[in-house]
């Protein structure tokens, strides 16, 4: 159960509503929805960080769900495994993400985007040999978009486990 009462819709600007729509209502948007101007500020990153930019869709996702699974966030891991499902992410990619050194199912890439995210989340920044590794295979445009991607989902990640947001069915959820 949440820390704290979620938002009540019926009480809020028609802003916030119609961005609680587009969102289905999702438990997490309905706890941000407290602060409307830096919920929709988070929406409108989020959306950036999801449906624009030129990283992989499958390398975001990874690094999304991996970010979740460090941050010990389920809300996280429910929810983007099902999004990178939907992009193209592996059910054998997803079952590997707990212990993806030891995965075979992971291209070059991917396996250089997991250890900057691994050490992006443990460590106060990426070592040179990891962050090297990934630089040489993405765009610096890329490798932005990848960083700040975990960036932003360490924070969703410890927003979600602060207010002990409950889960809800993923099919409800997400799309």
């Amino acid at each position: 159960m949440a820390r704290i009462q979620y938002s009540d819709p019926s009480k809020a600007s028609d802003r916030t509503r119609e961005i609680l729509d587009k969102n289905r209502h999702a438990n997490i948007f309905r706890m941000m929805a407290h602060s409307p101007s830096y919920f929709e500020q988070y929406c409108r990153l989020g959306g950036a960080i999801r449906h624009k930019g030129e990283l992989d869709p499958v390398v975001r996702e990874l690094a999304i769900t991996r970010t979740g699974i460090l941050c010990e966030a389920p809300y996280e891991i429910v929810a983007h495994k099902r999004i990178g499902k939907n992009v193209g992410v592996t059910d054998a990619q997803n079952e590997a993400l707990e212990n993806w050194q030891a995965a075979s199912c992971f291209n070059e890439v991917q396996r250089a985007a997991l250890a900057f995210t691994d050490e992006i989340v443990k460590l106060k920044k990426p070592t040179d040999a990891t962050f090297k590794a990934i630089a040489s295979k993405l765009t610096p445009a890329a490798l932005v978009e990848l960083q700040l991607s975990v960036g932003f989902y360490i924070m969703t990640s410890k927003f979600l486990e602060t207010f002990e947001i409950d889960l809800q069915p993923v099919t409800e959820v997400v799309g």
